[in-house]
């Protein structure tokens, strides 16, 4: 790839990798080969399930087949629900008319099952899920086909009947021929019926402030574009968290308003590891925070395509991104799952003589500014956002904006590691801390070395 016309880029490789695995999914028995190593899929997309539940199922995961449909259905034990839906082979990161079909015909189906009138948000709470249809002439929501907009999928052929009938047949089949998971799924429910009617007086009170507050939300300064309109610049949106005033004043300044929203914690955001859903609405910033983003009833309602935390690159920033990486992890999942959150890139440092500046956001890329600028040039320390003046801070978050995306897969032990790092381990994390810390002294002694 010419760098001239594309610049400096790289590849990630670990989105090329699901890419592949994706249609390996789609495609049973075909190999693909990357880098020297093959992909296959013997049980489609019972393997991709089987491979993306980052905790043990309820139950063994539901696998049904049929003339141009596809699904895999399980349960595991946290909030939210997760999908991955395909159309003709094209991944729908946004999902579209298949999916809402196939959720309202998750939920018809299960009703009649067993004869009650459980709530939606019952049946669906910690689902995870996939499916594929294949769809005559498909007719996409965007460019770049990630939102499926056709109603038929073929020409006379409802896609939401096709979806309901599939899934009121073959689910309906599997459930009596299942007792075991039957049992398991509606011992479920019922878990999270009671949990649901336990924090619903909390629910209303924190609708009604959120209400109250919407109009004139002082942590939130919204942008004029979301995620969920029907606008050329949807897709753009984001939402930056950031701490304290100076840092949010700064992104608020050098924000582009159409598409950039900011929202400001008041400090370190509470501990929420191992706490229910109550403490969502208990705590007026993280139901605040729910409020903004819009999730509390449909990840469909999401109204930012990126959700970005950007704290200041220090310990405090670290901490921060912690606790919220743990508050999604804890009770959106789905926010990382669907590739919404980010962590916010930005320059340690800046180097510069009077011809060049030099942005860096590593002790390497300040090496190198160093080296062509030469030695007595001026080198500044960004110690936090709010030192960014906000002419410079345009370019961080424009074009040029550099992000990580947070990922989760099944290989990461997501519990093991909040128990580790979040949890009431001191002693055993304080031991860590000690064994493997770096001394100051030693580092910058390092540096000068590095210099010199």
């Amino acid at each position: 790839v010419d760098e001239e016309v594309f610049g400096s880029y790289t590849y990630n490789m670990e989105y090329v990798e699901q890419m592949v695995k994706n249609y390996t999914y789609l495609n049973l028995g075909l190999t693909f080969r990357l880098n020297g190593r093959s992909y296959v899929s013997k049980h489609g997309l019972l393997d991709l399930l089987n491979e993306n539940m980052t905790e043990e199922p309820l139950y063994e995961p539901i696998h049904l087949s049929g003339a141009d449909i596809e699904v895999a259905i399980a349960h595991g034990t946290g909030y939210g629900e997760s999908y991955f839906s395909f159309v003709n082979g094209q991944y729908t990161s946004q999902g579209g008319t298949h999916q809402a079909a196939f959720r309202e015909a998750i939920v018809k189906t299960v009703k009649e099952f067993y004869h009650k009138d459980y709530d939606a948000s019952d049946i669906r709470t910690s689902i995870i899920a996939a499916v594929s249809v294949k769809v005559t002439d498909p007719v996409f929501e965007s460019q770049t086909k990630i939102k499926l907009g056709s109603k038929e999928i073929e020409p006379g052929v409802s896609l939401r009947n096709f979806v309901l009938d599939f899934l009121g047949k073959h689910l309906d089949d599997y459930l009596h021929k299942h007792s075991e998971t039957a049992q398991i799924l509606q011992k479920k429910i019922v878990e999270n019926e009671k949990e649901r009617k336990a924090i619903s007086g909390i629910q209303k009170k924190a609708r009604e402030t959120a209400k109250k507050v919407s109009l004139n939300n002082k942590k939130l300064r919204d942008c004029k574009v979301h995620r969920t309109d029907r606008h050329e610049l949807a897709e753009e949106s984001m939402l930056f968290i950031t701490e304290g005033n100076s840092a949010s004043g700064s992104i608020t300044k050098s924000r582009d308003p159409r598409t950039q929203a900011v929202f400001s914690l008041r400090g370190k955001p509470m501990n929420c590891f191992g706490l229910t859903k109550k403490v969502v609405y208990e705590n007026e910033e993280f139901n605040l925070l729910q409020a903004a983003l819009n999730i509390e009833e449909e990840m469909d309602n999401l109204r930012y395509e990126k959700v970005i935390i950007a704290t200041d690159a220090d310990v405090d920033g670290m901490h921060i991104r912690l606790l919220l990486t743990t508050f999604f992890l804890q009770f959106f999942p789905d926010v990382i799952r669907g590739g919404h959150l980010y962590i916010l890139q930005t320059p340690l440092f800046r180097v510069r003589n009077k011809k060049e500046t030099h942005y860096c956001y590593s002790e390497e890329e300040r090496q190198r500014a160093l080296a062509r600028c030469g030695a007595n040039a001026e080198i500044t320390r960004f110690k936090g956002l709010g030192e960014i003046s906000p002419d410079e801070f345009r370019g961080f978050i424009g074009s040029d904006m550099r992000l990580d995306r947070v990922r989760i897969t099944k290989d990461d032990p997501i519990h093991d590691l909040l128990e580790f790092y979040m949890g009431k381990n001191t002693g055993e994390r304080q031991g860590f801390i000690i064994d493997n810390l770096r001394i100051e002294e030693d580092l910058v002694q390092k540096n000068y070395n590095d210099l010199h």
